[in-house]
């Protein structure tokens, strides 16, 4: 079959576009191409499949209603992606414990579709990697297990996910989409498909390493200048001086940059980082500020624990067996993804002081919770006579906190509020007798 010829027989019906992981990524994108061709969602968890198949959504990404509706055929059958021409491979790239890449389920998916590969496919990677992953990493695994030659029986490409999860106006059909082929007729059937879906458009980058490249930095970019506010939080709360408004002052300058401090967790911003660090090594050079952003970043977890601890004395209250409340566990705001939250860093480091704080999330998550850091919720009304109060994600719930609301989290004597994303009214707080202290 021609390459050229599938985007046309993909758009009258006589072929499928498979998508091979359906989380936050991979389900969005599954549901938008179901409105325009027949698309089959695999996944190897068979419990995503089944609430998928009712009609629930747990990544809260697109909504029951919409997966109520979608044709896409949801299956945890392998052996079903061998229906499709048109691969898109959408599974979680982290990083291991010493911060190496971890290619596992990106390896996995390969032999997966490897196995069920036929001749004239296009297979597209939207994974996030490090520059030479798809080429090096994972055609080898598709040609092996299917016995199959890219280039010549299939060909490959690799498309940057930039969905933004939690994010309603930033979608999969607002952002430009770079896509890339490893030549000039896979490049072109692979941009026709995503400009099915993609109304912002495609960006045709001359090769697979620029798009992988693309990808990692823009997470990278993102991560340095965070950590660059969070330096500056350390500095000013040194110096007594509140980041929130030298942020504000800062911010009139027409091309000054608006980032805010915070715990930098997630399956991107934290993450990405290290994988073009990792191949930067494999070349002999270190990275230098890509590194200390990380460093820094890593840290913040740490340094708020700390901040808690000296409020806590300051309210004249024992550090250990303190009663500390956190509310919001998950990596960002208005999403239930817990993957590499660093709230767990605040959670670890009060336990060496002797605290065990109760977690309040209404977002997050619950089971993902308890399975990946043996976390149980409270319910919010439960949380009574604590000495501190810790507002860690700035889900929209918590945002309409005011002091009053607040007070009914405490026991008697001063309240101490740890306001992380400065969410609340500093100066209300402050005039209503809290210690109040935030990034």
């Amino acid at each position: 079959m021609s390459y050229s010829a599938l985007y046309e027989k993909l758009l009258n019906g006589t072929e499928k576009l498979s998508l091979v992981g359906l989380g936050y990524v991979g389900m969005p994108i599954a549901v938008a191409f179901a409105k325009k061709i027949k698309v089959i969602g695999y996944d190897l968890n068979e419990k995503k499949i089944g609430l998928y198949k009712q009609g629930i959504d747990p990544t809260k990404e697109v909504g029951d209603a919409a997966i109520k509706e979608t044709a896409v055929e949801f299956t945890s059958d392998a052996s079903k992606l061998r229906e499709a021409k048109f691969h898109i491979v959408a599974v979680p790239t982290p990083v291991n414990e010493d911060h190496t890449p971890d290619l596992t389920p990106v390896e996995g998916a390969s032999r997966i579709l490897g196995q069920n590969l036929t001749k004239g496919s296009v297979v597209v990677f939207e994974s996030t990697v490090y520059p030479g992953v798809t080429e090096e990493v994972c055609i080898p695994i598709l040609e092996k297990e299917s016995g199959l030659k890219c280039g010549v029986d299939f060909k490959i490409g690799y498309s940057p996910e930039r969905i933004n999860p939690g994010d309603k106006v930033h979608r999969l059909e607002t952002i430009v989409k770079i896509v890339s082929g490893m030549d000039d007729e896979t490049l072109d059937v692979i941009a026709k498909v995503y400009e099915l879906v993609v109304e912002a458009g495609v960006y045709r980058a001359e090769s697979i390493k620029v798009a992988e490249a693309a990808k990692v930095i823009e997470n990278s970019q993102r991560d340095i200048n965070i950590a660059f506010m969070n330096e500056l939080s350390i500095i000013f709360n040194r110096l007594g001086i509140d980041t929130q408004a030298v942020l504000k002052a800062a911010g009139t300058k027409w091309n000054f940059l608006k980032f805010f401090p915070g715990l930098v967790g997630g399956h991107c911003i934290g993450v990405d980082p290290y994988y073009l660090t990792y191949k930067a090594e494999k070349t002999g050079y270190h990275s230098q500020v890509i590194l200390s952003g990380r460093r820094i970043n890593d840290d913040m977890g740490k340094y708020v624990a700390e901040m808690v601890v000296k409020k806590l004395i300051a309210s004249e209250r024992p550090v250990k067996d303190a009663k500390v409340a956190i509310l919001g566990f998950t990596f960002k705001e208005n999403c239930p993804d817990v993957r590499n939250t660093r709230v767990i860093d605040i959670i670890n480091e009060l336990k060496e002081y002797g605290i065990c704080p109760v977690v309040a999330d209404p977002q997050a998550d619950k089971e993902d919770a308890e399975k990946a850091y043996g976390i149980k919720f409270a319910e919010i009304d439960d949380i009574k006579n604590m000495d501190a109060v810790i507002l860690a994600v700035a889900h929209d719930e918590f945002k309409e906190i005011t002091p009053e609301k607040a007070a009914e989290f405490y026991g008697a004597g001063t309240k101490v509020m740890i306001d992380i994303k400065g969410i609340c009214d500093r100066k209300a707080f402050e005039n209503a007798g809290y210690i109040y202290w935030r990034l």
